[in-house]
């Protein structure tokens, strides 16, 4: 069963079966373009392609060590597009071969940015939207995994709809749900201790602040140093490499700016990077860390420091935790914590030494 879906799904998709197997199987794989691993994904999931082990399972109606096969969909409220954000693409690639690997079968990718912003969910109707993206044919699915930050209310309406919801984040639900996350506090007190050590007190953040954990990190990280926090050098934004060029844009004409950002993600400071690339503006410099640490972190000149997240175990302990409460190992809400990691590249300068850094992608 497993040799005739995989030579359906190449077909259908225009590609070698060997193309396939090495997309369903490795999140690390290289395809061609991210357009095409997103084809191949998505006609699996039309097919309801499951491996040869799982299909014969389901036939007996058993399920290895399992009494079942389950089908799980996923929920990523940050983005419009896996291609949106290259981190939340990863995180998805991930998630989605690791499914693929415990025999489970993945319904339905979804991709509601509105539900990552409490403003907009108060005055949106969240259950018609709620209603529209789960059509009829998908309430046999038995789990949900939310990737990204999500709102109580909605969170609320998943929870009423699924045997088993897990949250994949770097925002806390406080127990609401079984979560894996790498705490945004942590996460910025990280990043901004590290631009403290350089000698840095004018730091700023670019990002998002409404009940935001990195944000909150910020804050509490300058008050532990008693640096007072300018609301000047505070700039709330979306998290997208256009946002990061236009906030940059402004800052090189303040005579006051900061001489240290810290970048809620990757995105936002690779499109600073490049900002500062094109006008070459040599009486601003700055210090620039983030946080995620996407692959085309390590191609910018200079090259960004960062906050790795651990997206590999993200992605694994969010489908472990799932199926343990599907399968009734637990039942109590779990939160696992994982510890991100300081990577230390070129972006960053101490404030005596920050004229000498050079800007360009």
């Amino acid at each position: 069963m497993r040799v005739l879906s995989i030579k359906k799904i190449a077909e259908e998709a225009g590609v070698s079966t060997a193309t396939v197997s090495r997309v369903l199987n490795n999140p690390n794989y290289k395809c061609s373009s991210e357009a095409l691993r997103d084809k191949i994904w998505q006609i699996a999931r039309e097919l309801n392609y499951m491996p040869n082990e799982a299909a014969r399972n389901l036939k007996m109606g058993m399920s290895g060590n399992r009494e079942k096969t389950y089908y799980i969909d996923i929920l990523m409220t940050r983005t419009e597009s896996a291609q949106a954000d290259p981190f939340f693409s990863e995180l998805l690639r991930i998630i989605e071969s690791e499914i693929h690997r415990q025999r489970c079968i993945l319904v339905s990718v979804w991709h509601q940015p509105l539900f990552s912003n409490d403003k907009k969910c108060k005055i949106e109707n969240i259950d018609k939207i709620l209603a529209d993206m789960m059509q009829p044919e998908q309430t046999r699915s038995d789990g949900l995994i939310v990737i990204g930050k999500c709102n109580d209310e909605v969170l609320k309406r998943l929870i009423a709809r699924y045997k088993s919801l897990v949250s994949v984040n770097r925002n806390s639900t406080n127990y609401k749900v079984d979560e894996v996350i790498c705490d945004g506090r942590r996460i910025a007190a990280m990043a901004v201790e590290y631009l403290i050590s350089l000698g840095h007190r004018k730091i700023g953040y670019v990002g998002d602040c409404h009940n935001e954990s990195r944000y909150k990190g910020y804050q509490e990280t300058l008050f532990r140093y008693n640096i007072d926090m300018d609301i000047n050098n505070v700039i709330e934004t979306e998290h997208t490499e256009a946002e990061g060029f236009e906030v940059m844009e402004k800052l090189i004409q303040r005579a006051d700016a900061p001489t240290a950002i810290y970048c809620a993600n990757d995105m936002i400071a690779i499109g600073m990077l490049k900002c500062l690339n094109k006008y070459k503006n040599r009486y601003y410099v700055p210090s620039i860390i983030a946080s995620d640490d996407i692959e085309e972190a390590q191609y910018t000149k200079p090259m960004l420091t960062t906050v790795r997240l651990p997206k590999e175990e993200m992605g694994k302990f969010a489908i472990y935790l799932l199926l343990d409460r599907l399968s009734g190992g637990h039942k109590g809400v779990v939160r696992t914590e994982l510890e991100g990691k300081l990577i230390v590249r070129e972006s960053c300068a101490s404030v005596e030494n920050s004229t000498r850094v050079e800007y360009y992608i």
